[in-house]
């Protein structure tokens, strides 16, 4: 099949296709005497395969290392699980983040209870007099 059919089945973009391709998460297609890409069912399933683990916030790293541990099915998925515990700890340190920021951001709700002047709204203050700290590394494999 061509690209455009690819994606159709896999519900995603040419784009999406080629930059998976640039990355080295899809093998690269066999060739037409005129140049043009023909993926098969391996393409189909790997593709959806990548867009599951995104969808799961995976890297591509990881999502690489889960390719490479799937490529060999014979072995043990000790090392699947590591790859998944590994991406849980980034999760967890995500939401403890998220949480920090929620709690910065219900406290400079609280500093404007009322529809006052610009000039005068607490939020903006809060803002202006707010001691940021460096910022800091985030824990996640996000970066």
């Amino acid at each position: 099949m061509k690209i455009g059919e690819l994606a159709l089945l896999a519900q995603c973009t040419v784009e999406t296709v080629r930059y998976y391709e640039r990355e080295n998460l899809l093998p690269a297609p066999a060739r037409t005497q005129g140049n043009f890409r023909l993926f098969g069912p391996l393409h189909v399933e790997r593709l959806r395969f990548i867009r599951n683990c995104r969808a799961l916030d995976m890297s591509h790293d990881e999502i690489r290392n889960l390719l490479a541990l799937a490529d060999r099915p014979a072995e043990g998925c000790g090392a699947v699980n590591a790859v998944f515990d590994q991406h849980i700890a980034h999760v967890d340190a995500r939401i403890r983040e998220l949480a920090q920021l929620k709690e910065q951001l219900s406290a400079l709700r609280q500093r404007c209870v009322g529809e006052l002047a610009v000039e005068a709204c607490g939020i903006l203050q809060g803002l202006a007099a707010m001691e940021t700290e460096a910022r800091h590394e985030r824990h996640t494999h996000l970066g």
